[in-house]
């Protein structure tokens, strides 16, 4: 839709409710999640349809990490060049023009190809949506609408494996990427009838220096970190992740000489971003761990049905929803920083819980734990995703919004590499062939052992941290006065 369409709609209307625009943006950022993740279950029956093993389908996925860890560096500054409404569309448009390809493919090497142009689309949707959020809603709003764009990040990878052994059972695996046409179509409508167009003000040149060490550094350890989960290819994993910390310490080097680095480490110095950015990434360790140790628990542990056994998992995501109304409350009476470091806790202990589960448990029981797990975690991040652009100059917002988005893709993915560690390293502690119950209570009380040390960085948040976004000054005032 063009411009001229978007400018007419706009004429003599009120600008749209934060709501509208949370939905808009979590609505792309839910097609890229649940793609992502639905086509993992998909892979044994894709694999037979073009004539190769299983394992050798696990190509379509790191072609999509790879696109991911080239692009998201770069999507700051091209939303400042070109809008970030244009380029968010556009982004969405590639993404739906990527899935057609991919349902089309006739071979494994046309399917990768496809993921590669999809990955370039999702690149730019993750951390350009979050920018058109952040540019689109006064901070009063902005705890609300983090809230309403948390949810797809929580429930996609939660919903995908089922949804994927829907698909598979009674549809082609095709319509894994056909469904995400008609909600591009009308992601891309909404989009410009009801998004501005923010350009950043200063041009800055494009380090394409930069650019290639930080795709190289950044795609070798998603792909190690991502590799690492499968059996045989421990070495292969090693390699990458040396490779990819390699061209990471050369980045760094070019980073500090280049005036305007793809990737700006100089935000780090921003209290509320920089503590965010590391105590998110210790969080989200168990967060990333947990879509690839609680299906396995249940199948193998437990001896679930694939389907009971998503039906289960599904209770995290129920959590997230709930979520929403409590945020602005909580955070409003209790600030960012006592909230972030009292629910850390909380929603810590709710994963380590799960190493105690055992089959003879009611599955009623296990389902409303997973429920509180997912509340308190969903919780903490949109808390984290909300402080960390407290103290950001409006032109380092798209900088920073890259920067995040990167970390937050890097640290989801370790938690896979963190979880299959613990659990391959409990297995042969303990002599085991295939994973026991032991082996999964260790590896859920290992990930949120490296969590709980977020805490520790949740207490260097300033007690006035936010409290402009969250209202909590304004609301021990309005207390005070009442006395």
């Amino acid at each position: 839709m063009s411009d001229q369409i978007y400018q007419a709609a706009a004429v003599g209307r009120a600008k749209p409710n934060f709501r509208v625009i949370a939905m808009i943006v979590a609505s792309a950022m839910f097609m890229e999640q649940l793609d992502a993740t639905v086509l993992a279950t998909a892979l044994p029956t894709m694999a037979r349809d073009f004539g190769v093993s299983a394992p050798s389908m696990s190509i379509t996925l790191t072609s999509y990490l790879l696109s991911l860890a080239i692009f998201i560096p770069a999507s700051g500054l091209i939303a400042d060049r070109f809008g970030s409404r244009t380029v968010f569309r556009s982004a969405i448009a590639v993404f739906v023009t990527g899935s057609i390809f991919c349902a089309l493919s006739p071979t494994l090497l046309c399917l990768v190809l496809a993921r590669l142009l999809q990955g370039l689309g999702g690149a730019m949707m993750l951390p350009v949506g979050r920018l058109v959020l952040l540019r689109s809603v006064s901070r009063k709003d902005m705890v609300n609408a983090m809230s309403w764009l948390l949810v797809p990040a929580l429930i996609g990878p939660i919903l995908g494996p089922p949804v994927g052994g829907l698909i598979v059972t009674y549809l082609d695996w095709r319509w894994i990427f056909y469904i995400n046409v008609p909600i591009g179509i009308i992601g891309f409508t909404l989009v410009s009838i009801f998004i501005e167009d923010f350009k950043g003000e200063a041009k800055r040149r494009f380090d394409t220096i930069g650019f290639i060490l930080s795709g190289i550094a950044l795609g070798s350890l998603l792909f190690g970190f991502e590799s690492s989960s499968r059996p045989g290819e421990g070495a292969f994993s090693l390699f990458l992740i040396a490779v990819g910390l390699l061209f990471g310490v050369a980045y760094l080097k070019h980073a500090r000489r280049h005036p305007a680095p793809i990737m700006d480490f100089s935000l780090m110095k921003v209290p509320s971003f920089g503590t965010s950015v590391i105590a998110g990434s210790l969080t989200r360790i168990t967060q990333g761990a947990q879509p690839f140790l609680l299906p396995l628990y249940f199948q193998l542990g437990f001896g679930l049905s694939a389907a009971k056994a998503g039906q289960l998992v599904t209770a995290a995501a129920l959590g997230s929803m709930a979520m929403k109304a409590v945020a602005p409350r909580v955070l409003r009476r209790f600030g960012f920083r006592s909230s972030l470091v009292a629910n850390g806790i909380v929603a810590t202990f709710g994963y380590a819980l799960c190493a105690a589960f055992r089959p003879d448990w009611p599955l009623g029981l296990i389902f409303a734990i997973l429920v509180m797990c997912g509340f308190f975690m969903s919780f903490q991040f949109t808390a984290y995703n909300t402080v960390a652009y407290d103290e950001i100059d409006r032109d380092r917002m798209s900088s920073a919004t890259s920067f995040y988005t990167t970390f937050q893709q890097l640290m989801l993915s370790l938690g896979i590499c963190v979880g299959a560690l613990a659990l391959h390293t409990s297995m042969v502690a303990n002599g085991s062939q295939t994973p026991q119950l032991r082996d999964f209570s260790a590896a859920f009380l290992f990930v949120t052992a490296i969590s709980i040390t977020a805490t520790f960085w949740n207490l260097r948040f300033s007690r006035s941290a936010g409290a402009d976004i969250s209202g909590h000054d304004a609301g021990k005032a309005a207390h005070a006065s009442e006395h």
